[in-house]
């Protein structure tokens, strides 16, 4: 017989345990380390939808060329700051096969993943203009990102760009750009957590507006080709990677391994700076680090200070990679679209239990299936619903911690890998709609 669901009183000393006063306000590795302790304690495993872990086997072209470049001695070398040749080389041409768009392999720096690269990109804005002292955040987003100016006391803002789609946004981005403040503006496409993706009426009002108010654009494509709706997986053929960047100079892409080649262990990804940015010459940087650069002050002011550069034999993996994804040999799009089966099952069995989509529609189309999905429940708050899977075994985290106003909980379904992962889900739900009966109803 399960040993689920746990006391209030059990889950409340586990908080307690944790110095965690909300679950609600929990990071996701707080959720983890919570889930964890759980699972201690019962000695039955939970039902894991809180962490992004990649749950596709990862392919041996990468491992081969890593395994390569140790072989070769080059664990003992320092990388070059703003990356090896061939990973340049071979991620400008990746980002023209499935993106569409020239970015010179000057302006491709690897980072510690997007982590790494996001972190530095929102300091460097924050310093290009004594009178920009903000970034915009489009939520709900990775919650992990809105730490990162909380952490370097950076001021900055957020909205849900739900209540803002299609045409209402440009209205919206008028009123925040024409403050004068906004030094950048940080979103995901396809979106975690809603797994909204931006129309190119959309990106073209970001563009526009960024054009116009002097605003860089920080995109992070952790999860792009993902919108399994459309067939993305066909290198220099359309339909392509939607992005800012046909409407706009100012931009930065981010492009992380960890979701598209399931490579998260190794941290490492790009920040592609378009041509024209990377060359901008700020005085305000060349006033403190005596570069003018955007670009230059990138590589060789913020990623060297802050990790002086990363992985050498993993920049030679997700190389190997790029080059293969762009000649047609690797297709990683085709694997990637059993995220979307697991998303799709998935769904169904919360619904099944009475939960409801949160974010529930891309404009006129229903959310399509993929890495991430949100489920609310009627009658319960943040807390309350997180609170009382948790004690039922399953693991999530609340959408408050990525700035939505809404009520629920982020799903990623990476961790559903094998059939008795749904099964136990179902069985879960199950103790939870009987734990609403006893407890509330």
């Amino acid at each position: 017989m399960s040993k689920y669901p746990i006391s209030l009183m059990e889950f409340s000393d586990v908080l307690r345990k944790m110095d965690i006063s909300d679950i609600s306000v929990a990071s996701i590795r707080q959720c983890q380390a919570v889930g964890q302790e759980i699972e201690g304690i019962t000695g039955e495993p939970f039902v894991h939808l809180e962490m992004g872990i990649p749950g596709i086997n990862l392919h041996d072209i990468g491992v081969k060329a890593q395994e390569k470049a140790l072989e070769m001695g080059k664990a003992k070398t320092y990388p070059p700051i703003g990356g090896i040749k061939p990973l340049k080389q071979n991620a400008s041409r990746f980002i023209k096969a499935f993106v569409d768009v020239d970015i010179s392999p000057e302006g491709i720096i690897p980072t510690v993943g997007s982590m790494n690269a996001t972190f530095n990109l929102v300091l460097e804005c924050s310093q290009l203009d004594p009178r920009k002292d903000t970034i915009l955040y489009l939520c709900p987003g990775f919650s992990a990102h809105g730490r990162q100016p909380d952490v370097l006391g950076i001021r900055n803002y957020t909205f849900d760009v739900y209540q803002y789609r299609g045409k209402k946004l440009r209205e919206k981005l008028e009123q925040e750009f024409s403050t004068g403040r906004i030094a950048a503006l940080l979103y995901s496409n396809p979106n975690n957590p809603a797994w909204i993706c931006f129309t190119d009426e959309e990106l073209r009002i970001i563009g526009e507006m960024a054009t116009k108010y002097d605003v860089i654009v920080l995109e992070d494509m952790a999860y792009m080709c993902m919108d399994f709706r459309h067939d993305m997986s066909k290198p220099f053929e359309p339909p392509f990677q939607p992005t800012v960047a046909k409407y706009t100079d100012n931009y930065v892409i981010m492009i992380s391994a960890s979701k598209i080649f399931s490579y998260a262990g190794e941290r490492i990804a790009i920040a592609c700076i378009s041509d024209k940015l990377y060359h901008r010459d700020y005085p305000e940087l060349r006033r403190r680090y005596g570069l003018g650069s955007f670009g230059d002050n990138y590589m060789l002011t913020y990623c060297y200070v802050c990790s002086s550069g990363c992985s050498h034999s993993a920049q030679f993996a997700i190389s190997a990679m790029f080059k293969a994804a762009a000649d047609g040999t690797y297709d990683f799009v085709s694997e990637l679209r059993e995220y979307g089966r697991r998303a799709h099952r998935s769904k169904e069995i919360f619904e099944k239990h009475g939960f409801y989509l949160v974010y529930d529609k891309d404009i006129d189309q229903s959310i399509g299936d993929g890495f991430f999905y949100t489920m609310g429940h009627e009658g319960l708050d943040n807390n309350a619903l997180l609170t009382m899977l948790m004690r039922c075994g399953i693991n999530a985290i609340a959408l408050n911690t990525t700035g939505s106003g809404l009520q629920g909980i982020r799903v990623c379904v990476s961790q559903m890998v094998e059939e008795e992962d749904f099964v136990r889900l179902d069985e879960r739900l199950g103790l939870f709609e009987k734990l609403i009966k006893d407890e509330i109803c």
